[in-house]
């Protein structure tokens, strides 16, 4: 979640470099988001073994198809947040239909309830420091006001704002990625060429292969 007022123009830059075939582009982003992206498939699927896969495909996925990200639509950390939910979910309701036969009630209500409880820790682990570790004792951890003013060296009513703006800022961005679950039409087209290394940023030039690509819309 963007915390600065130019946070969306560097996500509109960082789409143009990617979309140019600028491998260093999609390291950035790679340092800047795989932790939470990792972060949030491992705690739906509780396997880090197939969070790392999930993770590799996500950012191959950005590589080959920048122009699905809509910056009209939210930032880049959220289109990829609500891309890791949709594909997380999907691997878990398969795994879990694959176990018992078949998806029950039941286990559609464990999955919503995982992937839920997921996605807001991913939208609370982007908040800034304070507000996080505001709503991380008062939320979380269940202690009232009084008790995270104490712990956090802060007055009471601090304690308060803080909770409140950030409960705002997570209910903006949950917002955003339900507009995200509105998935829009594919466009026509082949892929990009393949992912590189995300560590390697040796080369900038552009990408060979077919200017069309398919498109994989943001919602789950």
């Amino acid at each position: 979640m963007a915390t600065t007022d130019d946070a969306p123009r560097r996500d509109e830059q960082l789409q143009r470099r990617l979309a140019r075939g600028e491998e260093t582009a999609l390291g950035e982003l790679y340092d800047q988001l795989a932790p939470m992206v990792h972060g949030l498939a491992g705690r739906i699927l509780s396997d880090q073994t197939a969070a790392a896969q999930l993770t590799r495909e996500i950012f191959a996925h950005v590589w080959e198809h920048p122009e699905a990200f809509d910056a009209s639509r939210g930032s880049l950390r959220s289109w990829l947040g609500a891309l890791t939910h949709r594909r997380a979910v999907d691997r878990l309701r398969a795994r879990r239909a694959e176990a018992a036969g078949y998806a029950g009630p039941a286990e559609e209500d464990e999955i919503r309830t995982v992937a839920t409880a997921a996605r807001v820790q991913y939208v609370v682990s982007a908040l800034p420091e304070p507000l996080r570790e505001t709503i991380t004792e008062s939320y979380y951890d269940g202690r009232t006001y009084q008790e995270t003013a104490r712990r956090l060296g802060i007055s009471e009513q601090a304690a308060k704002q803080r909770m409140r703006l950030g409960l705002a800022l997570l209910a903006t961005e949950l917002e955003q990625e339900r507009e995200r679950h509105r998935p829009s039409a594919p466009a026509s087209g082949g892929p990009r060429g393949g992912l590189p290394d995300p560590g390697d940023g040796s080369t900038d030039g552009p990408r060979t292969g077919a200017d069309e690509r398919r498109t994989e819309g943001g919602g789950t």
